[in-house]
């Protein structure tokens, strides 16, 4: 069978999530199926060695539109027996069997969020996706239900297929770590958080949060994240508290940070699903997260399981209170551990590569 993959994320130069998951996903998969072939269609061409020799690399030279014309012409000319798009969106002419990923409908929950253009978008494309895919894959059982209740998706056509981890990075290069040390000005202890700067993070409240803490001269607060929409009044909030802005971090770079993290942060509004948390468990940093959305089952159950303290992002007092449990109550920094330990095992690439192989061959 010839399994063509939207690889146009995976290709490019600075990642976030979804560009990690579709990179690591497509590796775990062509390291795992030797049964099938692999037709990779990407708008960059990808660096040497990002893939395994024997996918067939396509490279559709279209700077606008990408998908919606330049893949579309692909399927016209030569459509594989079936299409993997690892983020939302269908080009508008594809095969009858297509497998898409969705990895979060947060713009309904927040709309004020995400710019007019980014929501219409967003809505348009999901929508599509649910109309016209073979079948769907949800990166959480919260995603899922939210395009089961919203967008009236059949649920036997959903999946839920969840991110996986790399449980080997935990422990950093000391001299990478050094050069951020002296390069940001860390200070010996810091809450680290990762995300694009922008009003879905919550970095407004945990940026209060942090300021209202009496104990916090001798903290940082570390927010490693490319300017995103409406980041303005964010970035002037954190320069006024005194809170290092470390921008867009390198893989080599995050890895580092989290290793050397006192305790990791991200009290979001909504996630999909919320890979940082994992990377701060495989690194053995206390977590502290959200009660909503898919954080609280990425990051091990319900609160007294979980490998995280669980807060309500609304409420700024909560977070502070969480943040100061876990920089000093030691024997609950070990127990996370402990906890956080078990729950990323549960996590891996190669998993996720079987089970969304295995959709693709249910498409």
């Amino acid at each position: 069978m010839l399994i063509g993959i939207d690889a146009s994320r995976a290709t490019r130069a600075e990642r976030t999530g979804t560009e990690n998951y579709a990179l690591h996903l497509i590796q775990a998969l062509l390291a795992l199926d030797h049964a099938n072939v692999y037709r990779l269609y990407v708008q960059q061409p990808p660096t040497a060695g990002l893939f395994a020799s024997q996918a067939e690399v396509r490279h559709i030279n279209v700077p606008r539109l990408w998908t919606l014309l330049g893949l579309s012409a692909e399927m016209l000319r030569a459509a594989p027996d079936v299409l993997f798009v690892p983020a939302h969106v269908l080009p508008l002419v594809h095969p009858r069997r297509s497998v898409v990923t969705v990895h979060d409908l947060g713009y309904h929950y927040f709309p004020e969020a995400h710019a007019r253009a980014q929501r219409a978008y967003l809505a348009w494309s999901t929508r599509d996706a649910v109309r016209h895919a073979s079948r769907l894959i949800a990166v959480s059982q919260a995603t899922k239900d939210d395009l089961v209740r919203l967008y009236g998706a059949d649920a036997q056509r959903v999946d839920v297929v969840h991110h996986g981890v790399d449980r080997a990075q935990g422990t950093g290069d000391r001299g990478q770590f050094e050069l951020l040390r002296a390069r940001l000005q860390l200070p010996e202890r810091y809450i680290l958080s990762i995300g694009t700067i922008q009003p879905r993070k919550n970095y407004g409240r945990l940026i209060e949060a942090f300021s209202s803490l009496d104990w916090q001269a001798g903290v940082g607060l570390v927010i490693a994240g490319k300017a995103g929409w409406q980041a303005g009044p964010i970035v002037a909030q954190a320069q006024r508290a005194g809170v290092i802005l470390a921008g867009h971090v390198s893989e080599d770079e995050k890895v580092a940070l989290l290793a050397h993290a006192s305790v990791f942060a991200l009290p979001s509004l909504y996630e999909g699903f919320g890979m940082p948390i994992l990377e701060a468990q495989a690194a053995g940093v206390p977590v502290v997260t959200s009660n909503t959305s898919s954080c609280p089952e990425v990051a091990g159950g319900a609160a007294e399981a979980a490998g995280a303290l669980l807060v309500d992002p609304l409420d700024t007092r909560a977070i502070a209170a969480a943040l100061k449990q876990a920089l000093a109550d030691e024997s609950l920094r070990n127990q996370l551990r402990a906890r956080a330990n078990a729950n990323v095992a549960r996590f891996s690439w190669e998993k996720c590569a079987r089970q969304t192989l295995d959709v693709l061959l249910q498409a």
